[in-house]
């Protein structure tokens, strides 16, 4: 008998068909950005929506180049003591060659590091929803450099990178619970506590002025977030990425009936703004979850975090902090709502032979995400309070009183969302009306 043959594992080969999901779901990432900012837009008063769009958009700028020079080095480079990756090749990504593939997958490096670009684009502009109204433009550009420096890039390399300590802990977050939304509510609570309340709060009005636009970008989200979703996986040779988009809209859908069904009885209707906010809340809590979970699994991350998020949305008049459009009570409670519950519902049949309490698998994997959950949070929380605090000692963080009343769009932007005067309507067509009547006046005193 011939002696037997050991073969070595095949290295993994460059896959078409992988590279160019990854590279669709990267372009859907994108497209969470400008989403976000239509969603942001329409919820703030009609003088603040130039400036909470460029908030968002502003950061497609800053972080990209950041990424290039040094972001995707630091994120996901060689570990060095579970805090920081580096890697001096990736330094201005001039030495990554054209197929050279992410380590154990059939994506090309590039594939994997414009995906990754992507949810570090979005997570700063996340935290400008709490800040609306009140910020300078070029402090918040400022901080988003600094805070990407020093608080996202870090916490991407412990919760993804080889060797970082919550991935060796085995803390499961499937597409950023952690890294993205409680790294970005905590931050939002942070810099809200420095800089204070808008002028008005708890006083004046300050209801949303477009509440269709706050439908569009919802629905950009919701589109766009499959591709979050979906695509951290980095391909769909298996089935799990199929699983996660699946559970993608069924928590999504979930959390917006539990949204509303809780409105209804809290306040007594259905509105628009619920039933966008229960949507972006389940989306939060099933990105850590949904590659853990079962569908019905799923169905009920959705409905705590639709619950639950409604509930949260109202602590900022109890405790007094100006969380503008509830950043802290969607982003940070949805992320640690959905982290905390893979320890309950994780089924063991998706992403890994891991469960959760309620199949068998104790409490230990829910330990594990407390220690990432609370590690982010307050990580993030103490440094974001730091450098705003830095930035409003230095560079001042607030416009003036009299221009955040006036409106922060003219004051930042020079510009106006909208413009009714070439349409005869607004206060040209006041002023027409007021001529013609004090001509009409005038005529009956001459008579």
């Amino acid at each position: 008998m011939a002696p037997a043959i050991t073969l070595a594992a095949e290295a993994p080969k460059l896959s078409a068909a992988n590279t160019g999901f990854m590279l669709i779901c990267s372009a859907l990432v994108m497209l969470m950005t400008p989403g976000l900012a239509f969603f942001y837009g329409g919820m703030v008063r009609v003088k603040s929506t130039l400036n909470m769009l460029m908030m968002s958009f502003i950061s497609l700028g800053i972080v990209t180049i950041l990424w290039v020079l040094y972001g995707f080095s630091m994120a996901f480079g060689t570990d060095s003591g579970s805090l920081i990756g580096w890697n001096s090749d990736w330094v201005g990504l001039g030495n990554i060659g054209l197929t050279e593939l992410w380590d154990g997958y059939t994506i090309p490096v590039f594939v994997f590091l414009v995906f990754q670009l992507m949810f570090a684009i979005i997570t700063p502009a996340l935290i400008s929803g709490a800040l609306a109204d009140r910020v300078k433009f070029s402090a918040w550009a400022l901080f988003i450099a600094l805070w990407a420096t020093v608080v996202y890039f870090p916490v991407a390399h412990w919760v993804w990178g080889a060797g970082g300590w919550a991935f060796e802990l085995g803390v499961i977050d499937f597409a950023g619970g952690t890294a993205v939304h409680i790294n970005a509510g905590a931050a939002a609570l942070g810099v809200i506590l420095v800089i204070g309340k808008r002028v008005g709060f708890k006083k004046d009005p300050m209801r949303p002025h477009s509440l269709p636009l706050v439908m569009l970008g919802a629905g950009l989200l919701w589109f766009g977030w499959f591709g979050f979703n979906a695509g951290s996986w980095l391909g769909n040779d298996d089935g799990v990425g199929a699983l996660m988009f699946v559970n993608t809209q069924i928590a999504t859908a979930a959390a917006m009936l539990a949204w509303l069904a809780y409105e209804k009885i809290r306040h007594g209707a259905f509105t628009t703004l619920g039933a966008a906010s229960g949507a972006v809340a389940g989306l939060v809590a099933i990105t850590p979850a949904g590659g853990a979970v079962t569908p019905l699994g799923a169905i009920a991350v959705g409905v705590i975090a639709g619950v639950l998020c409604a509930m949260a949305v109202g602590l900022k008049y109890k405790f007094g902090y100006d969380d503008s459009l509830d950043v802290v009570g969607v982003h940070l409670v949805g992320g640690v709502v959905g982290s905390l519950l893979i320890g309950f519902f994780a089924s063991g049949k998706g992403q890994s032979e891991v469960e959760g309490l309620f199949y068998g698998g104790g409490l230990t994997q829910f330990w594990k995400q407390c220690a990432g959950v609370f590690a982010v949070l307050a990580y993030s929380l103490i440094v974001s309070a730091i450098l705003a605090f830095i930035l409003d000692k230095t560079i001042g963080m607030r416009v003036t009183e009299d221009d955040e009343v006036a409106g922060i769009d003219q004051a930042e932007h020079a510009e106006t969302a909208y413009d009714f005067s070439g349409a005869g309507g607004g206060a040209a067509k006041t002023a027409a009306v007021a001529a013609a009547a004090a001509g009409a006046e005038s005529k009956k005193v001459d008579a």
